[in-house]
């Protein structure tokens, strides 16, 4: 490469520099900037009526697991905290896998309709993200409350005599987060079956291989890809969810997300919040770091 030819090559990397300075100083006000704040007001102490106070202080990571006793101030662990911590983990991963039990069957039903049909199945996929999230928690509340749809069906259908007790309770907050997530599940599926070469389930079968070895051994390792993509689009939102849980669970099954809206409101320990606030990015962030590396790799065998 000549003098001249390396001059107009560092031009041009100058000059595409400082055409994307003004979207690398939005990313950086807008996202880079909140999440320098919280992680420096996570270091610092409690105001008395919220807000903090300019003093170094590492209690709040300490508080997340920790508790101090209030008569002898020894360390015990924060029981209510984990809980809510494993509650959250727990119902986002039961989401996820139960999304994928029934958004499989239906990406494959669709993938395999004629032409002509599917942007119509599609269709009545995406109706629900047409009407706002709160709308849709409040209409699963009225379909599961003790005089719901479900109850009032049931009890005059004589399956159950008394009404099932589901609003505010663990298996509410599932049931909501599966009937709003599970579109994020089957569009990447969708997506992957459709690529699909279906040749490759006669090839399976002339070889004498059963249905359950052909969904294991061929279908599955195909159409990964979508498998993780809506794996992580359905865990992700599930883990931080805050609409549902407080609609749904009310206030004795709550999850991450209201428990940071509550040290921000009512507990006004605002460095607590920021903490679990970090610690919930932190999660969120490995979850995508594994789907990149697990893309890249599937992109490399390609």
């Amino acid at each position: 490469m000549s003098l001249a030819e390396a001059r107009r090559e560092r031009d041009q990397v100058r000059r595409s520099w400082l055409l994307s300075l003004p979207a690398l100083f939005l990313l950086a006000i807008g996202a880079i900037g909140p999440l320098f704040i919280m992680v420096v007001y996570s270091f610092l102490t409690p105001g008395k009526y919220g807000n903090v106070e300019w003093i170094f202080s590492t209690d709040a990571w300490r508080g997340i697991i920790f508790t101090k006793d209030i008569f002898d101030e020894t360390l015990k662990l924060a029981d209510a905290h984990l809980t809510i911590f494993w509650r959250s983990v727990k119902l986002s991963f039961l989401t996820t896998v139960f999304t994928f039990v029934v958004g499989f069957p239906t990406a494959w039903f669709i993938a395999t309709q004629p032409p002509r049909w599917r942007p119509f199945w599609l269709f009545l996929i995406t109706i629900p993200f047409w009407t706002n999230l709160l709308i849709r928690t409040f209409a699963i509340n009225q379909i599961i409350r003790t005089e719901g749809l479900l109850n009032t069906i049931l009890l005059k259908v004589g399956i159950i005599s008394t009404p099932l007790n589901l609003l505010y309770t663990d298996t509410a907050v599932f049931i909501g987060m599966t009937y709003v997530y599970l579109p994020l599940m089957v569009l990447p599926l969708y997506a992957a079956i459709d690529r699909f070469d279906h040749r490759l389930l006669e090839a399976g079968y002339d070889l004498y291989a059963s249905r359950m070895a052909v969904l294991r051994r061929i279908i599955f390792p195909i159409v990964k890809p979508g498998i993780v993509a809506g794996s992580i689009l359905v865990f992700i939102p599930s883990l931080g969810a805050y609409v549902t849980p407080r609609i749904l669970g009310g206030g004795r099954n709550m999850m991450i997300g209201n428990f940071i809206e509550l040290q921000f409101g009512q507990g006004r320990n605002w460095p607590l919040g920021a903490a679990l606030s970090v610690v919930l990015l932190l999660i969120v962030t490995a979850a995508l770091l594994v789907y990149v590396k697990f893309a890249n790799r599937e992109g490399g065998h390609g």
